[in-house]
């Protein structure tokens, strides 16, 4: 199978050379492609001098633009599989076999890492933690199986996911309504349990009152998609 590793990055040429090499060492088969969001660093020039594949946008599009391209390019170049991959080092490329696994077997389309189906695992801030077991409720209920990491953005595509990422895609904070969007569809959801680490570059750009914005920008958002046809 042909699997591509999207890695959307802003501002991160600090951590994505640890990235890149993390990818090199677990998942040299996998082709890799950063989506450099319309960095003001040096991410774009950096990612080509690491030898992988960059798509530079003009501007910054946030996480959701971002990704529908890199599914867009994953789309017209043929790949069987994507992964996407944050590139503030959050994530271990060690861990991409256990979302690549149901993929391959075709017990499920879209595969999440989870953070909190590990013990003694990643905890989260408390300006996080709330809304996080909002989604999680919420979710659970809404896919009618259990739904830990919500918000996790190291996650495992099948083709027809790819293809429908393509043409849908939400814009801004996606990782919680994309799976809403994939259940309306009947797309087969399954979380499997990973390690994540600390981010090794940059500033998460969700501080306190940003949480809360999102948290209510993202329930409005499902409310809408439920009620959609």
């Amino acid at each position: 199978m042909k699997i591509l590793i999207i890695v959307p990055a802003y501002n991160e040429e600090k951590s994505l050379p640890g990235v890149i090499q993390d990818i090199n060492d677990h998942a040299a088969h996998a082709d890799v492609l950063v989506v450099d969001d319309g960095s003001c660093d040096g991410t774009s020039r950096l990612a080509a001098g690491l030898g992988v594949n960059v798509l530079s946008l003009p501007f910054n599009l946030g996480i959701g633009g971002a990704m529908q391209a890199g599914y867009l390019y994953a789309d017209r170049q043929g790949y069987d599989i994507a992964v996407q991959f944050d590139g503030d080092g959050q994530h271990k490329a060690g861990e991409i076999e256990k979302l690549l696994g149901p993929i391959t077997s075709g017990s499920a389309d879209i595969v999440v890492g989870s953070r909190f189906l590990i013990p003694g695992g990643y905890q989260p801030p408390p300006s996080r933690k709330i809304g996080m077991w909002i989604f999680s409720f919420l979710l659970s209920r809404i896919l009618g199986t259990r739904v830990t990491d919500t918000t996790s953005g190291f996650r495992a595509a099948n083709r027809r996911v790819i293809e429908y990422f393509a043409r849908h895609y939400p814009e801004d904070y996606p990782e919680v309504e994309t799976l809403v969007l994939l259940h309306k569809k009947g797309f087969r959801f399954i979380e499997v349990p990973v390690m994540m680490c600390e981010r090794t570059g940059g500033r998460s750009s969700i501080t306190a009152v940003r949480s809360v914005y999102y948290m209510v920008k993202v329930i409005l958002a499902i409310l809408v998609d439920l009620l959609k046809k």
